[in-house]
């Protein structure tokens, strides 16, 4: 009696071993790291630009409306509560990445406005404000490259037979991923016209 449970065991044991569970959990983890690093890098983000603010403020307090819209897209972030759920639920994902979205863009109208003022520019805090946001935009990019790939990883098991019945089994779903927010404008062609503006 005592043999055959034995044996039931070890069958079990190597039935789970071939099943997925274990990938799933490593995946899973991976992805948890990976999206800790994204958090983590738009932490960085959301902290530089008070500083930016400050400084532009100090040069060209007229652009205010510029100013408030950084300052409000990044309030909408703070406000997005970052929790592990997040990543589970496409809705809550996809309004998390509309608000970076957003923020990313004030931050472009700020910077676009900063190069009409050349004694702003020619600022040393500026300019190291400057670098650092944009090694930080670098370090977003890169950390949310490696979430694509483990979550690419991680649907794949859920989606590929026979690890797609441990899932089923165990209640594992594809969770999202970043997407583009104009998909259909990335995919037309640039159009490239080098003819003379016409004379007026």
């Amino acid at each position: 009696m005592r043999k055959s449970w034995t044996v039931l065991v070890v069958f079990l044991a190597l039935g789970l071993a071939g099943c997925g569970y274990n990938t799933f959990q490593r995946n899973d983890e991976l992805i948890k790291s990976s999206w800790s690093e994204v958090l983590n890098q738009y932490q960085r983000r959301a902290d530089l630009i008070p500083n930016l603010v400050n400084t532009v403020k100090g040069f060209a307090a007229q652009e205010k409306e510029v100013l408030l819209g950084v300052t409000n897209a990044r309030a909408k972030v703070g406000g997005i509560q970052a929790t592990p759920e997040l990543i589970n639920s496409p809705e809550a994902f996809a309004k998390f990445q509309a608000a970076q979205g957003e923020l990313s863009g004030a931050l472009s109208r700020l910077l676009v406005v900063s190069e009409n003022y050349p004694q702003l520019k020619s600022d040393a805090n500026f300019r190291d404000l400057q670098a650092q946001l944009e090694g930080t935009e670098n370090r977003i990019t890169v950390a949310r490259n490696r979430y694509i790939k483990a979550v690419q990883e991680y649907n794949v098991t859920v989606r590929s037979f026979p690890s797609n019945l441990t899932a089923m089994m165990f209640g594992y779903k594809t969770k999202p991923n970043f997407t583009v927010e104009n998909e259909k404008e990335v995919s037309k062609p640039p159009i490239v016209d080098f003819s003379p503006a016409p004379a007026k």
